[in-house]
């Protein structure tokens, strides 16, 4: 193993040399995402940072711009594009959480001239909309089909998406593809919208599924919109005396998620691989202010994969080193 880890630091050196020999041009880019010490965004903050270091060897730059919390986030958001602008970026990647509120803020970069990369939040749809040169991300339908699906697969038929950020396009497409994916197993599905100052709020969440389930008792799924919110779910479930009765799923997930697919109080997890997020997005627009280079394929999917009981170990080693 040290062997490999020589050599793979040796490798990056040596990368980041050759680039630096061969940079034509210092490409400074700007990455608008989610708050640093947010567990998801933290992972694609990351990615981010580590595609930075070829960039930096060029004599560029990758800044992060986050809000500081989640209140008010298209608004929030769409200044933060705004500043990226004004700083005179090179290059901006950015989620498209909620157009309305952010596709003037994305107009005006590529009105600019500036490459952009949408990512997280949007798809190709929205790459499209907005000129941006690609779309890196999970597909945000799928992935709440694909925990809708695991859920009837797992024998379960009325289930409910807890949507602590309503409004947010991918938050309700998480929602909706939940809702599909119970529907084309054969069950149901239904969403639970709470106000957006409950997302991550521990108490908030588990006393909202706690109230749900005993209010909804043929409710046997429970379906979350991030890993903060998981374990709260759980924490609901546990309160309304449903352990084992109600199974939980939900998006993205840290150790703490981890741990509890293998001690099996959680079902499973949906991985939108942040780190590659974060990574290809910067990748992308470095080497084509650098190179001209271009992705032809446009939609750079990154997910959504399911982990459970039979991949946990593995996501496990990833997570330990500190990219997963």
């Amino acid at each position: 193993m040290k062997n490999v880890s020589r050599f793979a630091a040796f490798t990056s050196t040596a990368i980041v040399a050759a680039f630096t020999a061969t940079a034509v041009m210092a490409a400074d880019i700007f990455v608008i995402g989610g708050k640093p010490d947010d567990p998801f965004w933290s992972i694609v903050k990351r990615g981010a940072e580590d595609a930075g270091m070829v960039a930096e060897a060029q004599g560029g730059s990758v800044t992060w711009l986050g809000p500081q919390n989640y209140d008010n986030l298209g608004v929030d958001a769409a200044e933060l594009i705004r500043q990226a602008i004004d700083q005179g970026a090179d290059g901006i990647v950015g989620p498209n959480w909620v157009p309305e509120a952010m596709d003037p803020a994305f107009e005006a970069v590529t009105a600019a001239g500036i490459p952009l990369v949408i990512y997280n939040a949007g798809g190709l749809e929205a790459a499209d909309r907005l000129g941006a040169m690609n779309y890196v991300g999970a597909n945000e339908f799928g992935s709440g089909e694909s925990a809708g699906a695991y859920m009837t697969k797992n024998g379960k038929s009325n289930g409910v998406c807890i949507n602590t950020i309503p409004g947010a396009a991918n938050v309700e497409n998480f929602c909706a593809g939940f809702v599909q994916g119970m529907t084309d197993g054969g069950g149901e599905g239904g969403v639970l919208p709470l106000p957006a100052t409950s997302f991550g709020s521990a108490t908030a969440v588990a006393q909202a599924v706690r109230a749900h389930l005993l209010q909804n008792p043929q409710i046997d799924a429970v379906f979350t919109v991030g890993n903060v919110d998981s374990n709260s779910a759980i924490s609901g479930v546990q309160q309304s005396g449903k352990s084992g009765q109600v199974l939980v799923c939900g998006m993205n997930f840290d150790e703490t998620i981890l741990a509890q697919i293998k001690d099996g109080n959680m079902a499973c997890a949906i991985d939108q691989q942040g780190y590659h997020m974060g990574y290809l997005a910067v990748s992308i627009l470095n080497a084509n202010a650098n190179f001209g280079l271009t992705v032809p394929t446009r939609e750079i999917l990154t997910g959504p994969g399911v982990i459970d009981s039979s991949n946990v170990d593995a996501t496990i080693a990833g997570v330990k080193a500190g990219t997963r």
